[in-house]
Formats: C-alpha cells, structure tokens, sequence
C-alpha cells in the first residue's frame, strides 16, 4: 500500500489588533464577546473619570491622587487610524535618533507597530538604559515602567508616558504608606530589621516585583532588599533567603505563592498580609513561622485565568499546550503545562518546530500578536471574553502622535520624573537585582 503524504498548509493569518475585534464584537459584525463594550471607544473618553477604566482592572478601586490625563486635543480624537499613523511616523522621522520609542508586548497592535523596541518592563528598561543618544524616551507602557526607565536613564533624558491614566492596579495594591506601617509592625514583632542574628541573617527581607512603584523600589532599597521580575523571581527569592529568615513580598501574591512553592516552601509557611486589617489579618505565631510573607495583590488581568478555562481547552483541543503566566492564582499555575514570564511563553511558540496547539494565560495582545505571527501554530487566550488590561489599553496612536509632534515642536509633555530622595535608593535595588543572575551565587 502506497502511503499518502499530507502536507500541512498554514491557516490564514490572524488579525493581530484586539481593537479591531472588540469594534466587530460591538457592531454586531464578529462573534465573540468582550468584558466591557465601552472598550471601543476612545480612551479619551475616560481621563475626565476616576478608576481605572474598561478592561480587566474596571473593578479595582483606584487610589485617591491617582494621575489623571489631561484634555487630549480635539484633532488627535478626531483622526483616524491612518492619518494618526501617518502623523506618528512623519513626526519619528523628523526627530531621528533624538528619541526612542519603547512598547510594552500588551500594548495595542497600532500602537507597538510604531514601537523601536518591544518588550517586557525589564527589556525595555534596559532598552532606555542603552539609548544614551536618544534625547527623549517615549514608554507605551504603565506607569511604574515609565518611572524605571527614568531611574536608569541619563539625566538629561525625559522619559515621556503618552497617557497620565495608564497606571497599574497591582502596583496600586501596594502603596508607600501601607507598607511603610507593615514594615512597622514586623518591627515591633521582631525587633531590629537591620543587624544580622547569631545565623547571620536579618529577620525579613523585602522583595518587590518590578510591577511597583518608585516610591516601594526605594523603600527596598533602603532596608537591604531587592526588586524581582517574572522571569528571575526564584533566583531574587534565593538571594534573598541567602540574607534574610523570610521574605516581606509584594505586591503580588499569586507570583511570590506561585514561586516560592516550586522552590518547596509549605503553603503554611506562606501567610497573607492584608493591608486593610489589624496586623495584616494573621498573628504573631504565624509570621514567626512564616518564610514568605505575601502582600494582598494581585493581577486582573491573570486573575481572569480559571482551572475551568483550561480543562475546556484540554476537551476541545485534544494535546493541547497550555502555558500561563505566573502571575496567575495558583490552582491555574498548577493545572497548566507551563508557567512563565510574557518572554518565556513567546520564546516557547517561536522554539516549537511542529505545528502545535497553545493555549495561553496572559494579556490578549501579546496573544493575539503571536497568532499572528505564528499561522502554522493554533494559538488562542484561555479566557474566551476578550478583556484587555485597562491601563495598557488607555495608550492609543492619538496620544503617541500627540507626544511626538510636541517633541517635534519643542515642547515635552508628560514627562516622568522620579525625585532624587526616591530613586538612589530605588536604583540600589534595581541594581541589587542585576547583580543577581542565575547561578552567580549569594
């Protein structure tokens, strides 16, 4: 018998722009569903409005003092798509190296097009560090990014953040105050933070993850801690147990649970602290016995990501890959092939040789980007509700092109400045973290 060779074609591109889908979801012209049908609209629409905005972060309460977005001109709400994308890089062109625009992978497909580097926080913070020519730095991104990439830019750089409102509710989760009266506390449980024991180790060390603000590096940096990123979290957590009897973790529970955990640290050994309530929520006997203490933050973006989610893929798309991030709640890290950082899964699909199935646990743009530029893969979010995050989302060509062409007319908008009092101590620790590469040691 004659063997019949079938030869695998690659399914037709996708649309790598999660606007054009949800303008379809809401014009009743596409299938599917989204989380908030205000996501079509301009985010403009929103600055003048306390929260957060559409999106996966909607529920979350902002923060009073928040950073607002100013009125955005009426030609650049006005444009459309072409026109801004036109004006975005006739104003690049103009200005040449003296600027730098970096995307982070969650930003929208019309807004990373423009992009001279996409990455995550990290990537790009280290992108800004690079670009000594460039004269202003421009972060499509959140808040805190824009604040670390002027912790490591030169001072003579600005780093411009396109819109005001684009913050982080994670980063929210966690602010100076409430850590500042946590740190308090532990004090008064367990004495002097500063002088190493008889064991040669402090009693706590704090660790950030890089999903913070300015204003939490530097106070890690100046109590002997580190900052963290998804991607070298257990080698931060090794560092820090090197130098401490436990670990103060903040402000994301589900990465420092997540990671601690496949270090082997018991769940019992990992309490909760809860801002909002007396003593964090637990007690003295259990934060003595504790090895991590987590902060009460999370995600909501990842928290979106359910156990029901995956085993639905599972049913549907029989050897499935499912890879998550690990920033989502523990019972999805556990159910998941995989878990890693918004690099790792990419580096995953582009590393895979056969055409394969991905389910993927993370933002819906980098998703739906790697769809795209994947056609021989099959390559889908797990949340089937399209439900971008809410702070990434409120960057959009028309604030790009708004920043630039001010650049190009000489004047600087929306710069982000981080005070010296904050961030020599908030470089300490970013620097802290470089020093602490996989298998460089203590």
């Amino acid at each position: 018998m004659t063997a019949t060779i079938l030869t695998l074609q690659p399914r037709p591109p996708a649309d790598p722009s999660v606007d054009h889908e949800i303008q379809s979801i809401v014009a009743g012209t596409g299938a599917g569903s989204t989380c908030n049908t205000d996501l079509a609209a301009g985010p403009w629409t929103f600055d003048t409005r306390p929260g957060y905005g559409p999106g996966a972060s909607m529920g979350d309460v902002i923060p009073t003092g928040a950073p607002r977005q100013g009125e955005l001109p009426q030609l650049y709400r006005d444009a459309p798509d072409i026109e801004l994308h036109e004006r975005i890089r006739a104003a690049k062109d103009a200005l040449g190296d003296r600027v730098v625009v970096l995307g982070h992978f969650y930003q929208r497909e019309e807004v990373v097009r423009h992009a001279d580097y996409v990455g995550d926080s990290f990537q790009l913070a280290g992108a800004a560090k690079a670009r000594t020519e460039a004269e202003a730095i421009v972060f499509c991104g959140v808040h805190f990014m824009a604040e670390t990439a002027d912790l490591l830019s030169g001072p003579d750089q600005a780093v411009i953040l396109p819109n005001l409102a684009a913050g982080c509710s994670m980063a929210d989760m966690a602010d100076i105050d409430q850590v500042e009266e946590c740190w308090e506390q532990l004090e008064e449980l367990f004495g002097d933070m500063d002088t190493p024991g008889t064991d040669g180790l402090v009693p706590v060390i704090p660790v950030t993850y890089m999903n913070s603000s300015a204003a939490i590096k530097g106070f890690v940096g100046r109590h002997g801690g580190i900052v963290c990123t998804s991607s070298n979290a257990r080698t931060v957590l090794e560092w820090a147990f090197a130098r401490g009897r436990r670990v103060l973790f903040f402000p994301d529970q589900h990465l420092g649970r997540n990671t601690a955990k496949a270090m082997g640290v018991p769940l019992e050994q990992m309490p909760m602290w809860n801002p909002t309530k007396p003593w964090g929520g637990t007690d003295a006997a259990t934060l003595t016995g504790s090895r991590v203490i987590l902060w009460h933050g999370f995600c909501s973006v990842h928290r979106r990501f359910t156990v029901d989610q995956i085993d639905k893929a599972r049913a549907e798309h029989p050897g499935v890959r499912v890879i998550v991030h690990p920033e989502c709640p523990m019972p999805v890290v556990d159910a998941a092939d995989e878990s890693g950082s918004t690099d790792y899964i990419r580096q995953a699909i582009e590393a895979a040789t056969q055409p394969s199935t991905f389910a993927i646990g993370t933002e819906i743009n980098l998703v739906q980007r790697l769809a795209a530029e994947h056609p021989q893969h099959e390559i889908f979010c797990l949340d089937p509700v399209v439900c971008p995050c809410s702070t990434m989302y409120r960057i959009h060509p028309g604030y790009l092109a708004w920043v630039l062409e001010s650049l190009v007319a000489g004047q600087i908008v929306n710069r982000i400045t981080v005070p010296p009092e904050v961030a020599d101590p908030a470089r300490v620790a970013l620097e802290r973290m470089l020093a602490a590469r996989p298998g460089a040691g203590s």
